[in-house]
């Protein structure tokens, strides 16, 4: 949770007046527990969001984010939670976990990646994108960020500008 992209997306819905929250999966930091291969993350990410909702019952509308692997968990948590109406996928590990749970993927949102990522292969990102925009009623933005390693190091200017960008549009049509 104070990873710099992690920070930076926080930041960008907190200035748009989203009730906002950021934590750490089980066994990061201080948190209690030990990695469970993407099970429990996800049960600690659906429990994020209850509480959450909990003390803001009266959120017009829910967003996910999530960087790496907390993209992928964000994205299943989005398949499991039909009020999240907008996700932000950064550099989404299309090569090293399954997505094929998107099927039909509920939300639009957009996917970010970098051109020299070195963990996440910009083939397996793509693959991803085009199995999503194949499917009706969504719209998936697609950005690559030109020279960007995976935690887009001297990038992350040009990263939030598309972040902001997106968000300020979808915000602009009422959030769709």
């Amino acid at each position: 949770m104070n990873h710099p992209i992690v920070i930076a997306m926080y930041n960008s819905f907190v200035r748009r007046g989203f009730a906002t929250l950021r934590f750490n999966f089980r066994g990061v930091g201080r948190s209690q527990g030990v990695f469970d291969n993407g099970i429990g993350e996800l049960s600690d990410a659906a429990s994020a969001l209850d509480w959450m909702q909990q003390f803001n019952p009266e959120a017009q509308t829910t967003w996910v984010g999530g960087f790496s692997f907390g993209a992928w968990i964000g994205m299943q948590l989005l398949m499991r939670r039909p009020e999240v109406k907008g996700f932000i996928s950064i550099a989404p590990p299309a090569n090293m976990y399954d997505f094929t749970f998107l099927a039909p993927c509920p939300s639009s949102g957009i996917i970010v990646d970098g051109e020299k990522d070195e963990v996440v292969s910009g083939i397996s990102v793509q693959k991803l994108v085009d199995k999503l925009k194949t499917q009706r009623h969504i719209t998936i933005d697609h950005v690559t960020i030109p020279g960007a390693n995976h935690f887009f190091e001297h990038e992350m200017g040009d990263l939030m500008g598309a972040v902001d960008g997106y968000l300020d549009k979808r915000l602009a049509n009422g959030g769709r």
